[in-house]
């Protein structure tokens, strides 16, 4: 579905962000969104922000219960983030939880290079058959463990890892010359259960190189919070840097919630998850991730530092970036606010959202059994045309063995 869509928040008692141009977006004129959550492999799961909790653990048990809630909760999709010096490996992870779920996908973030890619490409098809569709890919391009490279040589090299991936995928050998990977493949690994291109794949980033890999490749451009301008602004620019390659992307965001039945008590949830934080123990832990120098992070952190009260805007609440990297602020308040600030990103153009909370359980049933139903959804595998309507001829179900 190719349309385009008008942007119009500028007739509501509370604008904040002018009638943007004409986007074009993927999804086309819908209002159906996407509606992930978050697994908390990564050592992030808390009742009082940076006082680590045995209980809350990223142990394969604690995980795999934050993904079944959210499974049995009518969540479309779940997001399974990649560190290095804690948590687990998403792709084992998201292996294992296959024969738990039953209608979730999984988000799973790779790092381009840690995994050679023809390699790689046969994981993810292994991993695509075993959710038979449900899986999606969230593109990571941080610098891996141990080495250090430039923003534009990192983005150069995940552009070369994602081109691989898609002749793996869709062709019946791989021909690639490139400045980080050479080689000729008569033969191919195991085709994705998933056609039409295999597994969609997610990406964020807001350095020049970043925003053009995005435009040529992605399928779902992710933002961490910012103000409705500047991410209104983001939304119209790669829209147009897309179209430059005869593409649309739909877009997504990455936020924190806390809901709670009245605004007092969710201001009051989110003085509390910071009341016990030291603030040498919350840079520690924003310095664990190999993305804590980021563009995305440095903006958050430069809005935070701007904002009287931590609130970078009307019930956006940036306290939660002061003990961690990436994704830093929280949509806080009650119920009909929490939908209505929804509404308002629909309007700019978002139509994929990854909420998490503290603890993360306890917040994810806050918000299916208050706000959750009230909102379209969709999924967009299918919209887009990758799952199969009925079993797909590959090695690993039906086709001649070879």
């Amino acid at each position: 579905m190719i349309e385009t869509i008008q942007s119009d928040v500028s007739n509501r008692p509370d604008n904040q962000v002018t009638a943007q141009p004409q986007v074009r977006i993927r999804s086309g004129t819908s209002r159906a969104v996407e509606v992930a959550s978050f697994a908390t492999l990564c050592s992030e799961d808390y009742e009082f922000l940076g006082v680590p909790d045995g209980s809350l653990r990223s142990s394969f048990e604690h995980c795999a219960e934050v993904v079944r809630t959210a499974d049995r909760l009518g969540y479309q999709n779940i997001l399974l983030p990649s560190s290095y010096e804690v948590g687990q490996d998403p792709l084992l992870f998201a292996a294992a939880m296959a024969s738990h779920l039953t209608q979730i996908s999984q988000l799973v973030a790779v790092r381009c290079g840690e995994i050679h890619p023809p390699m790689l490409a046969r994981a993810i098809s292994t991993l695509d058959h075993l959710l038979r569709g449900r899986l999606n890919i969230n593109i990571i391009s941080s610098d891996l463990a141990g080495t250090k490279s430039d923003s534009a040589s990192r983005y150069r090299k995940s552009g070369e890892v994602i081109e691989i991936l898609k002749q793996a995928w869709t062709k019946d050998h791989i021909s690639f010359k490139g400045e980080f990977y050479n080689f000729e493949l008569e033969s191919l690994p195991v085709k994705p259960y998933q056609q039409n291109g295999g597994p969609l794949l997610y990406f964020g980033g807001i350095s020049p190189a970043a925003l053009e890999l995005a435009a040529k490749h992605c399928d779902v451009y992710l933002m961490w919070p910012e103000t409705e301008q500047m991410m209104a602004q983001t939304i119209r620019s790669l829209s147009e840097q897309a179209a430059l390659h005869g593409r649309t992307i739909d877009f997504g965001l990455r936020i924190h919630l806390i809901v709670r039945e009245t605004e007092a008590e969710a201001r009051a949830a989110a003085d509390r998850l910071i009341s016990r934080l030291d603030p040498e123990k919350g840079r520690e832990i924003k310095n664990r991730s190999l993305h804590n120098a980021s563009a995305g992070t440095t903006r958050q952190d430069q809005l935070r530092a701007a904002s009287k009260d931590l609130y970078i805007e009307p019930n956006v609440w940036s306290g939660i970036g002061l003990a961690r990297s990436g994704c830093g602020s929280a949509i806080v308040g009650d119920p009909d606010q929490v939908y209505a600030k929804l509404q308002r990103y629909i309007d700019i153009g978002f139509r994929s959202f990854i909420f998490s909370g503290y603890p993360h359980i306890q917040e994810a049933e806050r918000f299916a059994r208050w706000v959750l139903p009230r909102l379209e959804t969709c999924r967009f595998a299918e919209v887009q045309g990758r799952l199969p309507k009925v079993e797909p001829v590959t090695p690993l179900t039906t086709a001649p063995r070879r």
